[in-house]
């Protein structure tokens, strides 16, 4: 093994997950501690407190770390995060300085696209841009080999790619953003709607949910799905299509040689991929005289941003 081992962070609103991986991209020990998202500076020393766990057991060089929001181009400073109170902090030279190691920072879902793109299901391509469907929309883009984040570090808010102008109202401040309509919180969202209708083909996820629309989750509507319930299906093959249509737009500009797609939602497999592929094939530019990218399912799961930012900590 010639490359050091590194510790990837990933930090979140709930939890603060680490991981120590080796330079073959395998995680050799893992770690988590709760996040107290409402307090910056004990956001940053729970981090730190991870990283001195696991560096006391291995012979960790570097740290970086994931975190949901925009990033600056500096790699170190936080402009914003949508689910920890981050305005303008000096993440990366916080914890380099509580850690005394050195510390990149960067997207989460930048994150987990490179180490899908470096060990996981882009690894035989330079050109891949990544999906993840959770609770919204993310993603990553990789062109040429490298990890592309814009003039200000805020590239690939794939998200908030407007597929209905004057559309549903997004967290972001605008309207007809695509994670209002291809997300986790867009399929539970519809699916209760369709059950607070009284909808007569959601019958079966209303018993599964005990008469009450507000309890139905994302898995038992892929629990429904799996096993054959029809509205259920339904649901996935709509969300599929939208995801294939902002796909298609993003394809027709980036050109990609895979699509991976990740996150929570990803788990439903083709009950996702396959209508998405779908659409996607239907309304890709120039289709028919042209490559179609492939559309691949993650295979590095809760451990893609990890990895990811552990490797990028090496760069």
């Amino acid at each position: 093994m010639n490359d050091p081992m590194t510790c990837g962070i990933d930090i979140g609103g709930t939890k603060i997950a680490g991981a120590v991986v080796d330079g073959e991209g395998q995680v050799v020990a893992e770690a988590r501690v709760v996040s107290p998202a409402t307090d910056p500076t004990a956001v940053e020393e729970a981090a730190a407190t991870l990283v001195a766990e696991l560096a006391a057991k291995y012979p960790v060089t570097a740290v970086g770390v994931g975190a949901a929001g925009y990033i600056a181009s500096d790699r170190s400073t936080v402009l914003f995060a949508p689910n920890i109170a981050w305005r303008n902090e000096p993440l990366g030279a916080d914890l380099s300085r509580l850690t005394g190691l050195p510390v990149v920072v960067e997207n989460d879902a930048n994150a987990a696209a490179w180490g899908e793109f470096r060990y996981g299901a882009g690894r035989d391509v330079d050109d891949q841009l990544m999906v993840t469907v959770g609770t919204g929309v993310g993603g990553g883009i990789i062109a040429g080999g490298h990890l592309l984040r814009g003039a200000h570090g805020v590239a690939a808010e794939i998200g908030h790619l407007c597929v209905v102008p004057e559309g549903r109202q997004c967290g972001c401040g605008n309207r007809g953003c695509l994670e209002q309509y291809g997300s986790g919180t867009a399929l539970v969202r519809a699916t209760r709607e369709a059950v607070a209708g009284s909808s007569l083909l959601a019958r079966d996820l209303a018993q599964r949910a005990g008469g009450d629309p507000e309890a139905i989750t994302g898995p038992m509507i892929t629990d429904a799905a799996k096993e054959g319930d029809r509205f259920a299906i339904e649901q996935f093959e709509r969300l599929g299509e939208w995801l294939g249509h902002g796909i298609a737009s993003l394809a027709a500009v980036l050109d990609p040689a895979v699509v991976v797609v990740g996150g929570g939602v990803s788990e439903a497999g083709d009950l996702l991929l396959e209508p998405l592929r779908a659409s996607f094939a239907r309304e890709l530019t120039g289709r028919g005289f042209r490559p179609t990218a492939q559309v691949r399912q993650a295979v590095l799961g809760n451990q893609a941003g990890v990895i990811g930012a552990a490797d990028l900590a090496r760069t």
